[in-house]
């Protein structure tokens, strides 16, 4: 395998749609598909959905959101 300085001087020369694609297959890469956890957030969107219906919990705009951190 080459190394790192080796294919990052390489990459800088690519077209950026090159360098686009480059990027986008490196980051797929690092995805990993876990069906466990996968699994863990179906449920935890659902209880959220359900919980949202029954109005248990109420939600808030974006803009309430951030007004927190300003």
């Amino acid at each position: 395998m080459a190394d790192q300085n080796t294919m990052l001087r390489d990459s800088v020369t690519l077209r950026p749609a090159e360098k686009a694609e480059l990027f986008d297959k490196l980051l797929s890469s690092l995805y990993k598909p876990d069906a466990q956890i996968d699994e863990l957030w179906a449920r935890e969107a659902e209880s959220r959905l359900d919980a949202s219906e029954q109005d248990k919990i109420k939600a808030v705009t974006l803009e309430q959101v951030l007004s927190k951190y300003k």
